[in-house]
C-alpha cells in the first residue's frame, strides 16, 4: 500500500477479514497492510483483548465461547478453496467397497461431494449424522448405500445424542471421516457441545481407521470438550497453511497429508 494505514484503520481491516472469513493469516495481513509481522500481531492482541477476535497460531480466528457452535450456513463461507482441496484428497483415501462413517460439518460436506466424483462411489457404504451431506450423497443418479443416524439436530446441521450415538454402536466401520471443531497439541481434537462430542466418540469407537479432515484455521482452537487425544487418529488431511511448529508436533504422531490449493492458503 502506498500510504501506511494508522492502527485503527488496519484493525479494522483486520476485524473485517475475520467477519467475512472467518480466519485469517498472519502472513496474508503483513502482505495486504505493507507492515511488519511484529505490528499485526500487536494488533491481534489488541483486538483479542477487545474480544473481537481470537489469537491462534499463525492468526486470528473469529471469535467464539468454547460452548458456542456457529451455524452450518456461516461456517460454509469459511476456507472454501482449502476445504475443496481437503475433500478431494480425503476421498482419494476411500477404496470401492469401503464402509464409511461421515460427520456433520462443513469440511465432511464437502468430502461427500467429492466422494460423488469416484468411479466406485455406488460401492461404498456410508453412515452418516449429516443431513446435508446425505442429500449430497442421495442425490446421484448412482448413490451408495446410506444410513443417517437420526438424532437432535445442531446449528452446525449435526444429529447428535443418544439415538445417535446408539446407532453408531451397531456398525463396524473401515474408515471415519472425522470433522472437528477445534485441534490443539494438548488438548487434541475438540466439540463445542457434550451431545456432539459424545455422538463423535461413538463414530470412533465404530471405526478401523480415523481421518481427520479439518482447515489449518482449526489449529489453536479449543472447544469445550475433548473428543479424542492425537492416538487415536490414523491420518490428518489439512491444507497447508498450517504453523511449522504445529506440522512439526503432528509429523511426529499421526500421518498428515497436506491438500494444497492454487492460491496458496488464505
Amino acid at each position: 500500500m502506498d500510504t501506511p494505514l494508522l492502527a485503527d484503520q488496519r484493525r479494522a481491516v483486520i476485524r473485517d477479514a475475520v467477519a467475512r472469513a472467518g480466519a485469517v493469516r498472519m502472513a496474508d495481513l503483513v502482505a495486504r497492510l505493507g507492515v511488519s509481522e511484529m505490528t499485526i500481531r500487536r494488533d491481534i492482541a489488541a483486538l483479542a483483548e477487545l474480544g473481537v477476535l481470537s489469537r491462534v497460531h499463525g492468526g486470528a480466528v473469529a471469535r467464539t465461547g468454547s460452548a458456542t457452535e456457529p451455524a452450518f450456513t456461516e461456517k460454509a463461507t469459511r476456507a472454501g478453496a482449502q476445504k475443496t482441496a481437503i475433500a478431494r484428497a480425503v476421498a482419494d483415501l476411500v477404496p470401492a467397497g469401503t464402509s464409511l462413517g461421515l460427520t456433520a460439518g462443513t469440511t465432511t460436506a464437502a468430502v461427500a461431494t467429492a466422494l460423488t466424483r469416484l468411479p466406485h462411489v455406488a460401492t461404498l457404504s456410508v453412515l452418516t449424522n449429516s443431513p446435508p451431506a446425505a442429500d449430497i450423497l442421495f442425490a446421484q443418479p448412482h448413490a451408495p448405500t446410506l444410513v443417517v443416524t437420526g438424532g437432535e439436530p445442531t446449528p452446525s446441521a449435526a444429529l447428535v445424542g443418544p439415538v445417535a450415538a446408539s446407532v453408531c454402536s451397531t456398525f463396524h466401520l473401515d474408515t471415519l471421516v472425522l470433522g472437528v471443531s477445534g485441534m490443539d497439541a494438548a488438548a487434541g481434537l475438540t466439540s463445542p457441545t457434550l451431545a456432539e462430542a459424545d455422538t463423535l466418540a461413538a463414530f470412533l469407537r465404530a471405526s478401523s481407521r480415523v481421518v481427520v479432515a479439518a482447515d489449518s484455521s482449526k489449529w489453536g482452537t479449543t472447544a469445550l470438550r475433548t473428543i479424542a487425544g492425537w492416538d487415536a487418529v490414523d491420518v490428518l488431511v489439512t491444507d497447508d497453511g498450517l504453523p511449522a511448529d504445529a506440522l512439526e508436533h503432528l509429523r511426529d504422531v499421526v500421518d498428515v497429508r497436506l491438500a494444497t490449493t492454487p492460491e496458496g492458503p488464505r
